[in-house]
């Protein structure tokens, strides 16, 4: 039987960690046949204490805790790969919450497609106080929130899961590297498209992402993430990230990603809020516009 590492890397989440933990704790599938790896990526808060209380209390499972000292989520997951056993890595969110069956799920399915490397599961937010009225459908993977129903489907284009909740064959990253350290969130900044690099890598190898309905977890959307603030720098990391990512393989196809930005992203953008305009729903368009304006300023190098 094929054994899951569960990656959970964590930075100053300590209302959230145990949670985080407990739901990994409480799988229907076989304790033997699972480990959980924490990689703390130098927390400053209660972080430290709650992990060690969680393996104190945890004995019975097959848990390791570690600390990555270079700042960054990306090597923190790369930690976390080093230290896996696994055959299958699951990656999930230290403020996610699992399904008692969530890995179950993700072992049924690499099981059926032995063929398949990587796939990512349905994320449903949980709201600190509600949605804001200015979230649109479109927007709603700033909160790493993914439902696409309730069969099983394979991300096309340039869909791809989102990291809260996605799972890989080990080999996959000896096939194609490890995550992109000059990519991802360092401490408390909000870039990205790490998850996106990996991926893509997959695509072009000419093989399929699954989406998988009931590998589920529910993901903390606090009131602080909803703010003006938070949105902005998440969109310009959004933009900054792309600029990065695509430079890092050539100067052409960062033209064409911009020239992509400003004709078909602006053009869908503009469409969406004439949309909400004439539906008496201004807040959203308004709230798209605002997006892809700081999306391009991070893009552009201007934010």
């Amino acid at each position: 039987m094929k054994k899951i590492s569960v990656i959970i890397c964590t930075y100053n989440r300590s209302d959230y960690i145990s949670k985080a933990l407990n739901s990994l704790a409480q799988q229907t599938f076989p304790v033997e046949h699972y480990e959980i790896i924490i990689v703390n990526n130098n927390s400053t808060d209660e972080t430290d204490a709650l992990c060690n209380t969680f393996l104190q209390e945890h004995q019975h499972l097959n848990c390791s805790y570690f600390i990555e000292k270079q700042q960054g989520l990306s090597y923190a997951r790369n930690c976390g790969i080093a230290e896996s056993s696994g055959d299958i890595l699951v990656f999930m969110d230290d403020d996610a919450q699992a399904d008692k069956n969530y890995l179950q799920e993700i072992y049924q399915f690499f099981e059926a497609t032995p063929n398949t490397e990587a796939c990512g599961g349905r994320i449903y937010p949980d709201y600190e106080s509600k949605r804001p009225d200015w979230m649109s459908s479109f927007l709603l993977p700033l909160t790493s929130t993914i439902d696409m129903g309730d069969k099983i489907k394979i991300f096309k284009g340039t869909k791809y899961p989102i990291g809260a909740n996605m799972a890989f064959k080990k080999e996959v990253f000896h096939k194609h590297g490890l995550f992109n350290t000059d990519l991802g969130r360092k401490g408390n900044n909000l870039e990205g498209s790490e998850e996106k690099d990996i991926f893509l890598k997959i695509k072009k190898d000419k093989k399929l992402i699954y989406y998988l309905p009931f590998a589920i977890v529910k993901h903390q959307v606090p009131d602080k993430r909803l703010t003006y603030d938070f949105f902005k720098r998440q969109a310009l990391g959004i933009g900054k990230s792309e600029q990065i990512r695509t430079k890092a393989i050539s100067q052409s196809t960062y033209l064409r990603f911009v020239l992509k930005e400003i004709v078909l992203k602006w053009g869908v953008s503009m469409a969406l809020f004439g949309f909400y305009l004439v539906t008496c729903r201004p807040k959203k368009g308004l709230k798209l516009l605002q997006f892809r304006w700081y999306v391009s300023q991070g893009l552009l190098n201007k934010g």
